[in-house]
C-alpha cells in the first residue's frame, strides 16, 4: 500500500482532487476518465486495513486523503474530477466511456468499508458517499436519464451502502440499474453491446459475456440486489450464469477472459493458454460474484473457486516485494522479455514482467483492498454455527445469530502442508455445528473429532457438532500431494497437455529451471509429478525441434529425448527471478511426437 499511495501522488491521481477543489485548470487533471476509481480503492484497502489492525500511521493517512476528496465535492453531492468543470465535458454526457458511476460505486465501497471497520468515525467519508449517492438517486430515477453506465460497478456499491445506511432509495436504485441493463440504453459500439452487457436482461443472459471485469462487477451487483430483494427468478439466472461460466469459460487458475482487445470473455471453450489476458481484475470480480453466491446458498463450491482465484490469480499479479504487478496473467510465456521501467507508467499489460504503475492502473489498488479485507472470506455463521471456507491462521471470534459468543483459532500453514488444526480455549454452553470446506480436488481427505476418531470426508463440507470444551481440537488432513490434471478435450488450445496442480496451487514450468537454454517449447513431460527436496518435480523429455524454413511436414518428428527431471514452481511465483519463459499447460511426452 505505500507503493500505491506514492503513485497515486506522483502520478496525479490523487493531487487532481486538489486541482478539482481550487478551480485550476481543467487541462491540469492527469490520467484517464477513471482514475478517480483508484484513489476510492486505496482507500477502501486502507479502511480494511486499519480495521485489522494495521500499521498506525495509515489512521492519519486516511483522514489526509478523505479530506482532499471531500474538498473537491460539489454542493449537490456531485464528485469527479473528469466532468463538470469548465473546459471539461458535461455531467453524464457519456455514459459509455465516462465511468463517473463506476467511479462512484467504488466510492461507496469504500465508505462502507470504513463503516463496517470504524463504525460512526467523524473522517466524513461516508457523508461524502451518501451526498453523491443521493444526487445519483435524483438525476437517474425513472423519469431522469433512463440508462445505466458503461462499466457496472454502482450497482453493488449502491447495494452495499444501503445495508449500512438502511437507505431503502439506495436499493431501490441498485435494482433500477440491475432491470434497467440489457435494455439497449448504450450505444453500440464496435465490440457490440454484449461488451457493456446491455445486449439482453440479466435475467435472460445465459453465461457472462464482454468485458470480463464488467460483467463480473455486474453480476456481483445483481446478487446483492437478488438477496435484498427476496428475488428467487434473478438469484436463479445468477446462478446458471455462473455455472456455465466456470465450465466453459474459465482458466485453470480461475483467471477470466480471453481476449486482449476488448479485455472480453471468449466463446465456450476458447481459452488459449498464449493469448490469456485473465486480468487481474476480472479474477476479483469472479472472487465478488462467487462471495455472493456462496453467502446466499452456503455451497463450498462457490468457496473453491474463490480459492483457485486467490491462489492463482490474485496472488500471481504482486511482486514478491509488493512494488510491481501483472495486469494480465498469461499461462504461457514465449519470450522472455526485459522487466518494466521501474520509473515509467506501462501501458496497459505491455510488459511480460510485471510492472509498477499503468496508465490503466485498476489492477494495483483492487489487488490491494482484496488483500485487506481477506479474513472477511475466512468464515461465515449462521443460526446454528461457524463455516470455516479459506485455511489460513486465524483466531475466530463470532456471536451467532441467537446471541452465543463462538470462538476457535486456525493453526496452519497450508497449503505448503494440507493439515488444519482447530483449537478451542474455551467451553460452548450449548452445542454448536464446525463446517468445515473441503475442497473438490481433496479425495482422500480426512477428519479427527475431539475424540479422537478419524472419518474419510468427501468433498463438500465435512460438519462436527459438539458443545466444545477447553482444549479441544479438530484435525483437518487435505491430501495436498501433487497431482496431473487434464483439460476438457474441447479446449482445443491445449488438447494433448496436462497440468500439474499441488493443493489448490496450479504449478509452472519456467525457463530458470532448465539446464542451460533451455526453452519451455522444447519440454515435454512423462509419468507422475513427485516431491522432493520441497519442490515438485517432473519427468522430462526434449522434443525434436526441427530447424525448417517452413514448420510442416509430410512426416512426424523424431523421438524425444530423456533429459531428467524438471522442477516445477508455483504459478503465483513465476518470474521473480528475472527474464524467464513459462508455461502451465505441458505437452504429454507420449502424444508430442
Amino acid at each position: 500500500m505505500p507503493h500505491i499511495a506514492a503513485k497515486l501522488e506522483s502520478e496525479g491521481w490523487l493531487p487532481n482532487f486538489d486541482l478539482a477543489a481550487s478551480g485550476a485548470p481543467a487541462a491540469l487533471r492527469r490520467g484517464r476518465e477513471f482514475s478517480d476509481s483508484e484513489v476510492y480503492k486505496y482507500l477502501e484497502a486502507v479502511a480494511w486495513e486499519i480495521g485489522r489492525g494495521g500499521a498506525t500511521d495509515l489512521e492519519d493517512q486516511f483522514r489526509r486523503t478523505v479530506a482532499r476528496v471531500a474538498a473537491a465535492q460539489g454542493a449537490d453531492g456531485y464528485l469527479n474530477t473528469n466532468f463538470g468543470r469548465p473546459d471539461q465535458r458535461p455531467r453524464w454526457s457519456d455514459l459509455e466511456w465516462g465511468h463517473e458511476l463506476y467511479c462512484a460505486g467504488h466510492l461507496f465501497q469504500a465508505a462502507v468499508a470504513r463503516e463496517r471497520t470504524r463504525p460512526g468515525a467523524d473522517d466524513g467519508l461516508l457523508g461524502v458517499a451518501c451526498r453523491f449517492a443521493d444526487l445519483v438517486c435524483d438525476v437517474f430515477a425513472d423519469g431522469g436519464i433512463e440508462s445505466v453506465c458503461g462499466h457496472a460497478e454502482v450497482e453493488v456499491g449502491l447495494a452495499e451502502l444501503a445495508r449500512v445506511t438502511g437507505s431503502e432509495r439506495y436499493a431501490a436504485m441498485a435494482r433500477t440499474f440491475v432491470e434497467r441493463r440489457g435494455g439497449q440504453s448504450l450505444r453500440d459500439i464496435e465490440f457490440g453491446r454484449s461488451y457493456f452487457q446491455d445486449d439482453v436482461p440479466v435475467r435472460e443472459a445465459e453465461v457472462l459475456r464482454g468485458h470480463a471485469v464488467r460483467a463480473n462487477y455486474l453480476a456481483a451487483g445483481a446478487v446483492d440486489v437478488a438477496v435484498d430483494g427476496d428475488d428467487a427468478g434473478l438469484l436463479d439466472a445468477l446462478r446458471r450464469q455462473w455455472v456455465r461460466t466456470v465450465a466453459a469459460r474459465t482458466y485453470i487458475t480461475g483467471g477470466q477472459g480471453a481476449h486482449h482487445q476488448d479485455e472480453a470473455f471468449g466463446d465456450d471453450f476458447e481459452l488459449p493458454p498464449d493469448r490469456a489476458y485473465s486480468e487481474t481484475c476480472a479474477g476479483i470480480g469472479s472472487i465478488m460474484f462467487a462471495w455472493r453466491l456462496l453467502l446466499a446458498d452456503g455451497d463450498e463450491k462457490y468457496a473453491d473457486l474463490i480459492e483457485r482465484t486467490l491462489f492463482n490469480v490474485v496472488a500471481t499479479s504482486p511482486s514478491a516485494d509488493g512494488r510491481a504487478f501483472y495486469y494480465a496473467d498469461t499461462l504461457h510465456q514465449r519470450v522472455a522479455r526485459q522487466p518494466a521501467d521501474p520509473e515509467a507508467t506501462s501501458p496497459r499489460a505491455s510488459a511480460s514482467l510485471r510492472a509498477p504503475w499503468f496508465d490503466v492502473s485498476c489492477c494495483p489498488p483492487n489487488v490491494a483492498r482484496t488483500l485487506a479485507s481477506l479474513d472477511a472470506y475466512v468464515a461465515t455463521a449462521d443460526t446454528d454455527g461457524v463455516q470455516l471456507h479459506q485455511y489460513a491462521p486465524a483466531g475466530v471470534r463470532t456471536t451467532l445469530h441467537d446471541g452465543r459468543v463462538v470462538r476457535f483459532d486456525v493453526e496452519t500453514d497450508y497449503p505448503a502442508s494440507g493439515r488444519v488444526r482447530i483449537l478451542f480455549p474455551e467451553d460452548s454452553s450449548e452445542p454448536w455445528t464446525l463446517g468445515l470446506r473441503i475442497p473438490a480436488w481433496a479425495d482422500g481427505a480426512e477428519l479427527r473429532d475431539p475424540d479422537g476418531v478419524v472419518t474419510r470426508v468427501a468433498p463438500g463440507r465435512a460438519e462436527v457438532r459438539r458443545a466444545f470444551r477447553a482444549g479441544d481440537e479438530v484435525v483437518l488432513d487435505l491430501p495436498v500431494a501433487p497431482r496431473v490434471t487434464f483439460p476438457d478435450p474441447r479446449i482445443d488450445a491445449v488438447r494433448g497437455c496436462v497440468a500439474i496442480e499441488r493443493g489448490p496451487e496450479v504449478l509452472a514450468l519456467e525457463s530458470v529451471d532448465l539446464p542451460g537454454d533451455g526453452d519451455v517449447a522444447d519440454i515435454a513431460v512423462a509419468g507422475e509429478p513427485v516431491e522432493h527436496g520441497g519442490r515438485v518435480w517432473m519427468k522430462a523429455r526434449e522434443l525434436d525441434s526441427r530447424a525448417a524454413a517452413w514448420p510442416y511436414a509430410s512426416t512426424e518428428p523424431g523421438a524425444a529425448r530423456d533429459v531428467g527431471e524438471v522442477a516445477l514452481v508455483p504459478y503465483h511465483s513465476w518470474a521473480n527471478r528475472g527474464p524467464s519463459t513459462m508455461r502451465v499447460w505441458l505437452p504429454v511426452a507420449d502424444r508430442a511426437r
